[in-house]
Parts: structure tokens; C-alpha cells; sequence
């Protein structure tokens, strides 16, 4: 599938189209697809991902540098 040439098709017939109930129903697919990553992650992931931030915060890290330099 070559995507580009289908959105280009899709943008053609939405441009040709005056069918309210096309329209709503194209903008309600993409309202219903959007969806914020973090919903996507279970449970554990996300109390990863908070730990770390929590870590962040406290000043618990260090730089690229400092974490790459005892495994050259």
C-alpha cells in the first residue's frame, strides 16, 4: 500500500463529496483514534516511568557522559 497515494485518493473524494454524514463520520474516526500514549502502557510501565520522574526530580541522575564513560 502506498500510503501517500491513498490519503491523496481519500483527500479527493472528501474535497468531491457534500455528504454531511461522510464528513462527521471522518472527523468522528479521528476524534475516537486519538488517543494520549500513556492510556496505550500498563500499569507497570507507568510506575516506571513515574519512579523515573520522581528520580528526575530529586536530582537522582546523571549525564550521558557520566553513565557512557565506565562502559568505553
Amino acid at each position: 500500500m502506498n500510503i501517500e497515494l491513498e490519503k491523496s485518493e481519500l483527500l479527493k473524494l472528501l474535497s468531491e463529496t457534500n455528504d454531511e454524514s461522510i464528513i462527521a463520520s471522518i472527523k468522528k474516526i479521528f476524534k475516537t483514534k486519538k488517543k494520549d500514549f500513556w492510556d496505550e502502557l500498563t500499569e507497570e510501565q507507568q510506575d516506571i516511568l513515574n519512579e523515573s520522574l520522581e528520580q528526575y526530580e530529586r536530582g537522582e541522575y546523571s549525564s550521558f557522559d557520566e553513565f557512557i564513560k565506565p562502559h568505553l
